[in-house]
């Protein structure tokens, strides 16, 4: 019976992932380390074995093209790799309107943000289900719970995150198969810079990595449907108050807190 468990984890370069990828040998586990910097995979991949007795595979590869997922699942299935846990964490997004920001971003940001998760969910999960073990974490945002003006696509493809993962969750309650979403707030890494979220009162207070990816990893270890990080009390306060906010008023707080200083 097989001892050491295998995570194949996206974006596993910098932020949440690298720390989950750390956690992930810590414990003992074997590890595939994804993202589109080898340099920074292969360092991740010597700091690792250096202090683990673990195995470490790296690919490197753009996820926001439609072609990587098959190419990753056929890459594992040569090597002759068992994945246990995939943990979909690979992301981005950036601030602006809708209309002016380049088309070619956001075409980005759904391939990579939509496709590529459901697509590794979907070649991966049919063996999962054949042996009846496996895990699956999704890396939402706390971003899926409302519209989110100067953000449009990003909102909009963690709503996708958080609905899709709940659902197959769902599908898959019969089997000992499953599927936790991990919908994180503001947290101190690479993201916040690339998409200029840095700039802005939402990023206030924003979480280490090292707590979110602990949070999102034993919430999976447990099976548990949704796990949210990160918030501080301010915001736990404001999420419990969106249902009952008029929509309106919510996206004028919403796109207030996305405005860049």
């Amino acid at each position: 019976m097989k001892t050491k468990k295998t995570a194949l984890i996206t974006g596993a370069s910098t932020g949440i992932g690298k720390e989950l990828a750390y956690i992930h040998a810590e414990k003992g586990g074997d590890l595939i380390i994804i993202a589109r910097s080898k340099d920074k995979l292969e360092k991740l991949q010597t700091e690792i074995k250096s202090k683990y007795s673990v195995n470490v595979m790296v690919i490197a590869i753009d996820l926001s093209k439609p072609e990587s997922p098959k190419a990753i699942f056929d890459e594992v299935k040569k090597a002759g790799i068992e994945v246990d846990y995939l943990i979909n964490n690979a992301g981005f997004g950036g601030v602006g309107k809708f209309h002016e920001r380049k088309w070619e971003d956001d075409n980005q940001m759904i391939n990579l943000n939509i496709l590529a998760l459901t697509a590794l969910t979907r070649f991966f999960l049919p063996e999962f289900v054949k042996r009846n073990s496996g895990k699956v974490l999704n890396v939402s945002s706390t971003a899926s719970f409302m519209p989110g003006p100067l953000q449009a696509v990003y909102f909009a493809t963690k709503a996708y995150v958080t609905f899709f993962s709940n659902a197959i969750a769902e599908e898959l309650s019969d089997t000992n198969v499953t599927v936790t979403n991990l919908m994180p707030g503001a947290t101190e890494t690479e993201f916040g810079r690339v998409s200029g979220m840095d700039k802005t009162s939402m990023f206030k207070g924003a979480v280490g990595a090292r707590s979110v990816a602990e949070d999102g990893y034993n919430g999976m270890i447990k099976g548990k449907l949704d796990v949210i990080s990160g918030l501080t009390f301010g915001q736990k306060f404001m999420m419990a108050f969106i249902p009952f906010t008029p929509k309106k008023m919510v996206l004028k707080q919403i796109r207030q807190m996305q405005e860049v200083k």
